[in-house]
């Protein structure tokens, strides 16, 4: 009788809670959709997903890398626009890249080579940094880059985390490229009269783009530019 006991009791004694347990989970409701369901719960309808990921068109300081399929010598990775917003290209030369989408830059560039040199191109263009919380700092400096944007953030002290301006930077002829609502503005700046407090230090905002001295400017611009008739002030163009 002890034996039996011994050798069945065990087993007795386990029975009793798995098949509570069984009873248990028998009236459980999942919580996360299952099958068919959770494709239904995740779809998204087409206006809530232009506001979850908006349209982003490129500007001037963002870095991009350009694929041309079965292309390698036509690659480029990491290109850096410049503060017009274009990018050079082997063969093409300079390409306009302000206000379009990487897609739409991708089928510029198909067409752009299409025109003259391969059958057919398939370009990819991946955005690799965007200057939306950064600003970009080009020209004379001894660092330039691109820069994270921080509250209170002033011309002075851009050039400052650019390891401040070269020995022959032009310190009169400071550039501030911005876009407001859509539109192109530039400022030329003196920053030698800005150290003195002869004039303001501008406050800087994302995106903004800085370039000391004109050399390292594109011709166009410098010319417009140079015909602002103030220092300090911003012009559309």
């Amino acid at each position: 009788m002890k034996k039996r006991l011994a050798r069945f009791g065990p087993r007795a004694v386990i029975a009793i809670p798995v098949g509570a347990l069984a009873a248990c989970q028998a009236t459980l409701q999942p919580d996360v959709p299952t099958g068919a369901d959770a494709y239904t719960a995740i779809a998204v309808a087409p206006e809530e997903s232009d506001a979850v990921a908006p349209r982003y068109a490129l500007r001037g300081g963002d870095v991009v890398s350009v694929a041309v399929f079965q292309e390698p010598e036509l690659s480029r990775d990491s290109i850096v626009l410049d503060a017009a917003g274009n990018l050079n290209l082997p063969l093409l030369g300079e390409i306009r890249a302000r206000g379009l989408t990487t897609s739409e830059l991708a089928r510029s560039i198909e067409s752009a080579y299409a025109a003259q040199y391969l059958r057919d191109p398939r370009v990819a263009v991946y955005l690799d940094a965007s200057i939306k919380d950064a600003v970009t700092i080009e020209g004379q400096v001894e660092l330039p880059g691109m820069y994270d944007y921080r509250d209170g953030l002033t011309l002075l002290s851009a050039v400052a985390l650019a390891r401040s301006p070269t020995r022959t930077a032009k310190l009169d002829e400071v550039v501030v490229f911005r876009e407001v609502d859509g539109q192109r503005q530039g400022g030329v700046f003196d920053l030698m009269a800005i150290r003195e407090g002869r004039m303001p230090d501008p406050a800087l905002r994302p995106g903004d783009v800085i370039v000391v001295g004109y050399s390292s400017l594109q011709g166009t611009y410098r010319d417009i530019l140079q015909a602002a008739p103030i220092l300090g002030i911003f012009t559309r163009f």
